[in-house]
């Protein structure tokens, strides 16, 4: 039997069939490419090259184009270049106009409205950048922006005044001197590299920089932030592996929103990393019609266990210009956070986040626990709504000292 299906007598409720049903690892398959020849199909740079990028190719493959994609296509040279990768675009349902992969990387006609609160850098990186694609905003940690290009473009993307280049930001890295800004700052300890999407570039060039960080002798670690397993998992190959454990300790952050995302090639992509000895993590954003649902977010964070990637953060949507159609509410991530908690293994509960808009950083945003406290006691909740008390102690002191006993030594 399929394991992508429960026999039709299945006793399990409605709500556990869908969830075994999210969880359950498929191929995604050659679709409309299925007179590629297996090589090519697995070849990450073919897949580069025959992304889905113009209209035409939209209205070829997906007659289904609703009028909002269809001028949300004509419009992306002037915000956001569209790319999706052949293997990501067989995951998308044309019947399906709320399809949550159809709504990550198909554009759209909203895209062009912008709320008053919305900004062209949420996050507030080029004020905390003090060489052009380097961000320094905690102590110990900076973020090196290493390209401005993506395998695929996420519609909701935090840094869409960047990548793919077509609002005109001109984006140049400028490595030697990003590098020399780290070397000289004794208290940066932890590299990420981020993007545009660093394992886009080749083994050779990757190798280059990691090694130059490498050779650093404050950087303690470096991480890689990535969305490559999910949009292009040819793209991690044996021999990229081989090259990435020499940098131990390296750590990769990937970036999964939905379980349908977690295919079988994803699955085995992300254990090649796990692999070569590498701690993977998982980034995902909170998406109206994406994963804003209960079951979708339990499945979603159980199955990347079940890759051997632990979900790190939830974050809220960035207040980034044209996102407000795909922005959910504060309200329900905290209700999606709340029923995780003690409803699956706390390696499952991600940090719910919101980068504070303007360059705050990351503020963890959890439900109320801690019903109330004094000097006395701590009031908390559990997962079921049961309240406790907790005693609270004196900093340095015992909160109870038991009497000290003294016999007298029998001396016979």
């Amino acid at each position: 039997m399929s394991n992508s299906a429960l026999p039709a007598d299945s006793e399990e409720p409605p709500s556990s069939a869908r969830l075994h049903s999210l969880k359950a690892f498929q191929p995604a398959g050659r679709g409309f490419w299925a007179d590629v020849s297996a090589p090519d199909w697995n070849d990450w740079r073919w897949q580069l090259k025959h992304r889905i990028t113009k209209l035409e190719q939209l209205e070829r493959l997906m007659p289904t184009l609703t009028p909002e994609e269809r001028a949300g296509a004509v419009l992306v040279d002037h915000k956001l270049a569209m790319a999706i990768t052949p293997y990501f675009f067989n995951l998308i349902d044309p019947a399906d106009e709320q399809c949550p992969i159809r709504r990550q990387v198909i554009p759209r006609l909203e895209e062009t409205d912008t709320a008053p609160w919305e900004m062209s850098d949420p996050c507030g990186e080029d004020s905390h950048s003090p060489v052009p694609g380097l961000v320094h905003r905690y102590p110990d940690r900076v973020l090196f922006l290493v390209t401005d290009r993506c395998a695929a473009y996420c519609r909701y993307c935090t840094r869409s005044r960047l990548v793919s280049n077509a609002s005109g930001y001109d984006f140049h890295p400028e490595f030697d001197r990003q590098i020399d800004y780290i070397a000289r700052t004794k208290t940066v300890r932890d590299v990420l590299l981020s993007g545009g999407d660093p394992l886009l570039f080749n083994d050779e060039k990757l190798e280059y920089l990691l090694s130059r960080l490498r050779a650093i002798p404050h950087v303690e670690f470096v991480r890689i932030g990535t969305r490559i397993p999910i949009f292009l998992p040819q793209r991690i190959t044996p021999e990229l592996c081989s090259m990435l454990r020499q940098f131990h300790p390296l750590f990769v952050s990937i970036h999964s929103n939905h379980p349908r995302e977690l295919t079988t090639e994803a699955r085995d992509a992300l254990g090649r990393l796990v692999d070569a000895g590498i701690p993977l993590g998982n980034q995902s954003v909170l998406l109206r019609q994406v994963n804003d649902d209960v079951e979708v977010m339990k499945a979603h964070v159980q199955k990347l266990l079940m890759c051997r990637v632990r979900p790190y953060y939830i974050y809220q949507c960035d207040l980034i210009a044209g996102s407000a159609h795909l922005r959910a509410s504060v309200r329900k991530g905290l209700e999606i956070t709340d029923s995780l908690r003690g409803h699956t293994t706390g390696y499952a509960v991600p940090t719910y986040v919101i980068d504070a808009p303007g360059g705050g950083g990351k503020v963890p945003v959890s439900p109320e626990y801690v019903l109330s406290r004094n000097n006395d006691r701590v009031v908390i909740r559990n997962y079921e709504g049961k309240i406790f008390e907790y005693p609270e102690t004196t900093d340095g002191q015992p909160l109870f000292k038991a009497p000290v006993r003294f016999e007298e030594p029998d001396l016979r």
